[in-house]
């Protein structure tokens, strides 16, 4: 397929600090960087696609229509900074969770690749020539899933060093942060960035 090219990002601990059920834009604060890291993947043609999983809702601390709302509140803050998000993709599901509407099985809870699948879909996005950047392995598992051609790796809010990778997903690259994943995938023309482990 011959389409957009998208970066594909995990929200908690990639774009915002994760305080844990983060639901309200009060309690959001970006990751030192995050904000530069998305103009300079804007500037070189990806649409920015966030995708999310939202388990706090089939745990019943907060509501889907809060989810929403911090969506949009973020689309908002983002667009004052001149950076448009093209799609935010989020599952509410948790097998096993307490409200029983959203206790259930799904295609969408990374690592399965759903809300990335979706999203390529309805953007026409060519998933080979595109990127992901999480925190946590099933962020990985979904981006190899779905086909992106390109996965990073970054520690929880930029602290510290990216969680330990199973041996399927170990030539994965690790950086501190979104930034440093992005000025590795565009390149010196981004800015000087560093590596901790290839």
């Amino acid at each position: 397929m011959s389409g957009r090219i998208a970066a594909f990002l995990d929200r908690d601990g990639v774009i915002n600090l994760d305080h844990g059920y983060v639901h309200r834009w009060a309690d959001f604060s970006f990751v030192p960087g995050a904000v530069q890291a998305l103009r300079q993947l804007q500037a070189a043609g990806h649409a920015l696609v966030i995708v999310t999983n939202q388990s706090g809702v089939a745990r019943g601390r907060y509501a889907e229509a809060e989810v929403l709302a911090l969506g949009e509140q973020l689309r908002a803050h983002l667009l004052g900074e001149g950076i448009r998000l093209a799609a935010i993709e989020y599952c509410p599901h948790l097998p096993g969770g307490t409200v029983p509407a959203y206790a259930v099985p799904c295609d969408c809870r990374k690592p399965a690749p759903g809300m990335i699948l979706r999203a390529a879909q309805a953007l026409d996005i060519d998933l080979a020539r595109s990127m992901m950047v999480g925190d946590k392995p099933s962020d990985i598992e979904a981006a190899h899933r779905a086909g992106v051609g390109q996965a990073f790796l970054v520690a929880t809010d930029g602290v510290g060093e990216p969680a330990p990778l199973p041996a399927t997903l170990s030539h994965t690259p690790r950086y501190r942060c979104l930034l440093e994943a992005v000025q590795a995938w565009l390149g010196p023309s981004a800015g000087p960035h560093s590596t901790l482990r290839p």
